[in-house]
């Protein structure tokens, strides 16, 4: 539809009412005439169009032309009439949809809305959350180290010293290209969280008490119940006057904690170069009660840990840094664990591989 523009000669209100009355009403009847989105999309490019558009023509030729009085009077009823413009644009748009369409587009607020699946911990993390739980509620704090780990601390400060038989039974991983660097300067894949154990009594002076979870690497071949890459959850508690008797206690109740008030505990004699007196700890089977099944051998206990009290020797490598760590006036003792086998317990998991495989039919279980 053809729009005309009035000749503006005088620029008083009666004829700027008049010009964009006559404006207002070619829009109106352009407005109704239109008929589908394409038309639809002609009477907005007609009259909002950027270069052509009929109102900045009209703010071209009026504005320009219009004294300085009268530019307030017509910038005012130029505002008006772009909102109508822009007011019939919208109820066009409003009514283009087909009934039929619109049918296609309801939504039945009755149907139960799209379920986001919700996450969950994994077992390994759920495991070791629930170890560190235990022994945060006993006063102990959390203590983290790298993985990738020197051989002081590693070894030697654990009481590995070089040549030492022990170290062979950690199948370690040792970063290439070590050769140059002093033993106890080369770098490798930590075999145990023991490291952190050291660099915590290096950093404060006793009492200490902490528990160390993290991951752990050893060059093992993968079978059922073994991985080069597993986690392990170790302890520290070192001050005046620890005894064997306050390590029985406190893991005791950490076991009882983990799998209930009836499992009970043993200790037996065992050699960990950083621990003197060592042993490993077994706790009842707690499939069969202590009766006797296949899952333990028919034995009635499983064991699970290692532990013992801290060796005078490794006091003695932390003494170097801090000094209140006199084996003469101090004791401690040690623990350490593996989350895998925790979690393979608690969870009925009969292949260590499937807590890394990332398959989801499995995790799921756990969700």
């Amino acid at each position: 539809m053809n729009i005309e523009i009035p000749n503006l000669t005088a620029f008083d209100e009666a004829a700027l009412d008049s010009a964009f009355a006559q404006l207002e009403r070619q829009a109106r009847a352009a407005a109704a005439a239109l008929d589908g989105e394409a038309a639809v999309d002609g009477f907005k490019l007609q009259w909002l169009g950027r270069k052509q558009g009929l109102l900045n023509e009209i703010s071209g030729r009026w504005l320009k032309a219009a004294p300085v009085e009268a530019k307030k009077l017509l910038g005012v009823r130029f505002n008006a009439l772009k909102a109508v413009v822009e007011a019939l644009l919208d109820e066009a748009l409003g009514a283009g949809p087909t009934d039929a369409a619109l049918a296609r587009e309801t939504i039945d607020i009755t149907l139960p809305g799209t379920r986001r699946l919700m996450g969950a911990e994994h077992p390994i993390t759920r495991t070791l959350n629930e170890i560190v739980g235990v022994f945060a509620a006993l006063g102990y704090s959390v203590g983290v180290g790298p993985e990738v780990e020197t051989d002081y601390y590693n070894f030697e400060s654990m009481n590995f010293p070089p040549g030492h038989p022990a170290r062979d039974t950690q199948d370690t991983l040792v970063v290439a290209g070590q050769e140059r660097r002093p033993q106890r300067d080369r770098l490798l894949m930590r075999t145990h969280t023991s490291p952190v154990q050291m660099r915590t009594m290096e950093s404060q002076p006793p009492p200490v008490r902490i528990v160390i979870p993290g991951k752990v690497h050893r060059n093992d071949a993968a079978d059922a119940t073994h991985s080069p890459i597993f986690h392990q959850v170790e302890g520290l508690c070192v001050d005046t006057n620890i005894t064997f008797s306050d390590l029985k206690g406190t893991l005791d109740h950490a076991m009882k904690a983990l799998f209930g008030s009836a499992v009970k505990t043993r200790f037996f004699p065992s050699f960990f170069p950083f621990t003197e007196p060592s042993a490993d700890v077994q706790i009842s089977c707690i499939f069969c009660g202590g009766k006797g099944c296949r899952k333990c051998k028919n034995s009635g206990w499983i064991e699970l840990l290692g532990c013992g009290m801290v060796d005078p020797a490794v006091f003695a490598f932390a003494a170097e840094k801090q000094p209140g760590y006199d084996p003469k006036k101090i004791s401690g003792f040690a623990f350490g664990m593996g989350v895998e086998r925790i979690a393979m317990m608690k969870y009925g998991i009969s292949e260590i591989g499937s807590l890394f495989a990332g398959d989801m039919r499995f995790l799921g279980q756990f969700a």
